[in-house]
Formats: C-alpha cells, structure tokens, sequence
C-alpha cells in the first residue's frame, strides 16, 4: 500500500490512542511489525498557542518505519497552521482526526463531530493539504449515531479535498467502543473513493484480521486495543495473513518486553509519571495469566521498577508452564 508517495510495508499498523500509545508502546510495536506508527491525539489549538505538551506529541519517533502527527481541531486555518508546525518536526504524513469520541475532543467541535459538519471536515482537510507538501490523512467513525451514517459521503469529500488515504473505525461516535463492527460501512467507504482504504475496529488477530480484508476488501489494517500488552499482535497478523506458522512468545519473552517497554517510558517521560502510567501497561500483559486477579491487584500498587520485578517473579512462579 502506498499513502501518497510513501510505501507501507505489512499488513497492520498500531492505532493511535491517547493516553495509550505513547512513544515507548509504539516502539516496542513497531519492533515487532506494526507497519508506522501514529502519535498521540495532538490539540492543533494547543500548537498554534505554543503549548510545549503538544509539540512534544508531534515529534517523530525514531525506529525506521513511517510516522504520521495526528492533529485534531475544528478551524480549518488554526489546524493549517498547526500542521505546518507539525511538518518541521519531521513526520512522513499528518493526520486529521475525526474519529475520538472523547466528550473533551467532540464536544469542541473536533474528532467525531467533524462528522455532523462534513462541510467543514472538507474545508480542514483542504487547508491542511494545501499547507503541507506531505501525505495527508484522515481517521473518521462510520458516523455521529445509527441514523446518520455517512462515512462514504464524508470519505468522498475528503478525497476531493487532497487525502490520501482513509481509516474507518467501523463504530459510530455514539456507540463509543460497544460491542459490532459495521463491517458493511467500511466496505461502502472502500467502493466510494480510489485512496487506500484503513480499517479499524476488533482486529484482535489473525483471524479476525483476514474476516476484516475480506469483508471490506480494505487496503490495510488498524489494531488498537488489542495491542495494549501484546505488541505482539502484529507478527501473529503477517503470519496468519502469509500462511506461516506463528510460535507465540513464552513468558520469559513477554515479561523481557514488557519490562524493555517500561525502560523506554522511564527513558521519555518524568520517572515518576512514568511509573504511574506503567501500572495500566504491566496490568495489560498479566492477560491471560493463571493469578491474573491477583497479578493485577500488584500492578496497580507499583511505585518502583522493584515492583515490577517483583510481579514477573509472582507471573513466572504460578505460571510454569508458559515459561
């Protein structure tokens, strides 16, 4: 698949989510073959005012694979602007996102209800694109609720406008992360535009990965939350999509990532945030574990690296047999 001028290699790629996919997670997912990574949901009021945070949001990382800045905001010129800034960072493509459903991002006129405005979801996407000499894409929902779907029609807007690809979480905005996929939407989106075509939504392995390209005949695949401790994810899709074998990864394995993950977010951020926000993470790859009730329980108490050493000592003891 190509977004613009830049090929993307794989099959999958790591989608972005606030407060989630921070630098270290996209890393770690990218070593183990998301196909570009994405930053952090990005205020483009917050760039054009000079908020360092945001800025910081927008800086590229590092690994060899593509990197896209992920923008949202609701003025076409203040988003232009913010993308400029956001170009001299260094990012492969920029993003413009349509689809958070947080009540702090839609309730400000971004994210997904650009969606009950695609008049002016089309007037950003034409300024960004006009003041950036990049690839410029878009992240929408498949609409507002269940009685305005239309996604296809707002795709097509987009593609007039200058994007250069399209990805589909196939949920509404108000359906949040509530259980079904509207497969069909997606597929409408893909047969109304000639761009590359992204899907999002319950990608969760291989499986579900091939049910999704061939349901949509989408060109490429989004997995979020099924990442959240399984970076892992990502070679078990290219695996299963190539007719190989996947050999997941033994305990000692995951525990070895899962700690080189934490590393990097000590590297990044302020230790002492980063050991708080290592709670979530180590809590996601204690999945599945026998104690896993009582594996998380430690998790959330962490204060130290010490800490976490001590869970992978409990998850290696009561669970043998993975190891």
């Amino acid at each position: 698949m190509k977004i613009g001028n830049i090929e993307i290699k794989g099959t999958a790629a790591l989608a972005p989510m606030a407060g989630v996919a921070d630098k270290a997670m996209r890393e770690i997912c990218v070593k183990y073959g998301a196909a570009f990574s994405m930053g952090e949901l990005t205020s483009a009021k917050g760039v054009s005012l000079g908020d360092k945070k945001s800025a910081r949001l927008l800086s590229p990382d590092k690994n060899g694979k593509p990197f896209a800045s992920q923008l949202f905001g609701s003025e076409p010129e203040v988003m232009a602007r913010a993308a400029v800034t956001a170009l001299s960072l260094g990012p492969d493509f920029i993003d413009i996102n349509m689809g958070c459903p947080a009540p702090k991002v839609a309730g400000n006129g971004g994210g997904s209800a650009l969606m009950r405005d695609i008049d002016n979801a089309a007037k950003i996407v034409e300024a960004v694109v006009k003041a950036v000499d990049i690839p410029v894409t878009v992240k929408m929902r498949t609409g507002w609720d269940k009685d305005s779907i239309n996604a296809p029609t707002l795709a097509k807007l987009c593609e007039a406008a200058g994007a250069s690809a399209i990805t589909v979480h196939g949920r509404t905005r108000m359906q949040m992360y509530a259980p079904g996929i509207d497969y069909e939407t997606i597929k409408e989106v893909k047969e109304a535009v000639s761009i590359p075509v992204i899907a999002n939504g319950d990608v969760s392995d291989g499986k579900s990965a091939k049910e999704m390209l061939d349901i949509t005949n989408c060109d490429f695949l989004m997995v979020g939350r099924a990442a959240m401790g399984n970076p892992f994810v990502f070679e078990e899709i290219d695996a299963y999509l190539n007719g190989a074998a996947y050999i997941p990864p033994t305990l000692n394995e995951r525990l070895r990532v899962m700690k080189e993950q934490i590393k990097l977010m000590l590297e990044y951020k302020d230790p002492r945030t980063a050991i708080l926000e290592s709670r979530k993470h180590t809590a996601w790859y204690m999945r599945g574990l026998k104690s896993a009730a009582a594996l998380r329980r430690m998790c959330g108490e962490i204060n130290s690296f010490e800490d976490i050493e001590r869970i992978c000592e409990k998850a290696l003891e009561d669970n043998k047999d993975l190891c």
